[in-house]
């Protein structure tokens, strides 16, 4: 059993505070929690939304519909309403009538608490109201949350949490059945955070960036915790000058990385391309959002997957990996990092804003630094040439500073890194570059499968659209169709025969993307992995929900 709390206004009014207030009581309290985020690009006004799921098994999607709607002002009213389930209550901040509820939440934090700030406050405890549980839980939170703010700041956020449930008892909001409590895990994480952590885990040591709706979170997140790992954090005037300095950074044998969103990728092409020739690790941390050019900048998507695999000017290898769970933004945070290092190639991390947004209670992440192995030749003599030939096309890594003469130039290059125009060398310097991709290929994540495996229908899936179409085949399956899904945390390179393999013969197969022209599929088909395909896709800047899926799959 589960349900569903959409918090509404507009920018300003502490939708996202009081959203963040609910999942952590919820989760403290042993629910299973995952939260959404849907909002306008602006500081103040427009309309936004926060959406709490919380239940008894571990979730995996948002919803559509909403048990219960917190509008905070008329245009969230008359914008949602009709979203919410049937049976289900809508509170309004202010007077209402039925069948809505009216809560003056801004004007019961002004007398109780001596602030409209605290409104937020109010409308929890009227959401607890309606669910049944007791007000003491998140008044014990809020103790705990509240504390570093003093005894005052949290006695008045306590009277706000109880006057907001006595109001709702008083407005004739009866309690439904809701959850009941599992024991899940207290610990909620964000995709932001987790990326963030297994990056200064990982031993990050430079990252340079320039601020870019939704990859900021990951900046701003480094930035915080650059004292605790030593981490040095430079706000860039420009992303031109970010990529360069992470390929100046890796250069000196830094582990380094940038964070970026589409507009800022496609300014950083040239230096990606420089890392590709310079053979150096740069880890770019990219989090899409819906073009072209501005496009929606705080909503979701996944149109940059063909840019990020032919991204840069000329001819070379690179990893692409894209998570599809909190898990996997950390695993896959730490794999990126070293994929770079160990082929001395540029790695591109591909999330979206809902992937970075998304917040869920996980077993904890474990926060032993371990820093990655940088594959530097620590002995590397006077003899040493920076690219010299080898089968793997992986050279021996050497960095200035020691007895090595460590040469590299934008140009094309001999084994020791001058620049030079003889045509024999330069096949020979583009082949062992491209070898790399033979070790990649290896070392590709392997498609991960759930359902039923061998059924006739499969659905393939990539990067966020994970947990929808988790869920949607849970749906389908309750209804008796039996179909399968692959899903893929890695988009490049692609083990064209593996994939062949677990495909295999089927009757049906629909890929799911938040793209207009199914680029996944598309790439899929150019390199023979699957033939004919039906797709299911969305690029109007919102997520997938697994129900609209499950309905979708069975038209």
């Amino acid at each position: 059993m589960d349900m569903n709390v959409r918090i509404a206004g507009e920018a300003g009014q502490g939708v996202q505070t009081t959203g963040e207030l609910l999942v952590g009581a919820l989760a403290k309290m042993g629910f299973h929690v995952l939260s959404t985020q849907v909002y306008m690009s602006r500081i103040r006004g427009g309309l936004n939304s926060y959406d709490i799921r919380f239940g008894d098994a571990e979730l995996h999607s948002a919803r559509r519909k909403a048990d219960i709607l917190v509008a905070l002002n008329e245009e969230a009213l008359d914008t949602l309403a009709a979203d919410v389930e049937a049976g289900g209550a809508v509170f309004f901040d202010g007077k209402a009538e039925k069948p809505y509820v009216g809560i003056g939440f801004t004007r019961a934090a002004k007398e109780t608490g001596g602030s409209a700030v605290m409104a937020n406050t109010v409308a929890a405890g009227a959401v607890f109201a309606r669910l049944g549980y007791d007000v003491e839980a998140l008044v014990q939170y809020l103790a705990v949350e509240f504390k570093k703010k003093g005894s005052d700041v949290v006695e008045k956020n306590a009277a706000c949490a109880r006057r907001g449930g006595q109001l709702a008892v008083e407005a004739g909001v009866a309690a439904v059945n809701a959850p009941k409590s599992v024991g899940a895990p207290g610990r909620v994480y964000s995709g932001t955070e987790a990326v963030g952590l297994s990056a200064a885990l990982s031993g990050v040591k430079f990252v340079a960036s320039y601020p870019m709706t939704p990859s900021t979170g990951v900046f701003t997140f480094l930035a915080g915790a650059a004292d605790k790992y030593g981490i040095v954090v430079e706000q860039a005037e420009d992303e031109i000058a970010a990529i360069n300095m992470v390929c100046g950074a890796t250069y000196g044998g830094v582990v380094a990385m940038t964070t970026t969103s589409g507009g800022g990728f496609a300014l950083m092409c040239e230096g990606l391309s420089l890392a590709g020739m310079h053979e150096l690790p740069a880890f770019v941390f990219l989090s899409q959002r819906p073009g072209p050019a501005t496009g929606l900048p705080t909503r979701t998507g996944q149109e940059d997957l063909q840019f990020a695999i032919r991204a840069g000017h000329g001819e070379f290898v690179r990893a692409v990996y894209a998570p599809g769970t909190i898990e996997e933004c950390y695993e896959l945070t730490r794999l990126g990092v070293e994929t770079a290092h160990k082929y001395q190639t540029p790695v591109i991390l591909l999330a979206d804003q809902y992937l970075v947004d998304l917040r869920k209670n996980i077993p904890p992440l474990d926060e032993t630094y371990k820093a990655i192995d940088r594959h530097i030749k620590e002995d590397a003599g006077e003899d040493y040439m920076r690219y010299a030939v080898t089968e793997s096309g992986v050279s021996p890594r050497a960095v200035p500073g020691g007895s090595a003469f460590v040469v590299l130039d934008s140009d094309e290059h001999t084994a020791d890194g001058h620049i030079t125009e003889n045509l024999d060398v330069r096949v020979e310097m583009v082949d062992k570059r491209l070898r790399k991709g033979r070790g990649l290929i290896e070392d590709v994540v392997p498609p991960a499968r759930y359902g039923a495996e061998g059924a006739g229908h499969l659905i393939i899936s990539w990067g966020s659209t994970y947990g929808p179409c988790r869920e949607a085949v849970d749906i389908l399956r309750t209804r008796g169709v039996e179909v399968e899904m692959l899903h893929f945390s890695q988009v490049w390179p692609i083990n064209t025969e593996a994939v062949k393999k677990a495909v295999g013969k089927r009757s049906r197969v629909t890929v799911v993307e938040g793209n207009a022209t199914g680029q996944f599929a598309g790439l899929l088909r150019e390199a023979g992995a699957i033939g004919e395909c039906e797709k299911i896709l969305k690029y109007n800047g919102l997520a997938f929900a697994g129900e609209e899926i499950a309905e979708e799959v069975s038209k």
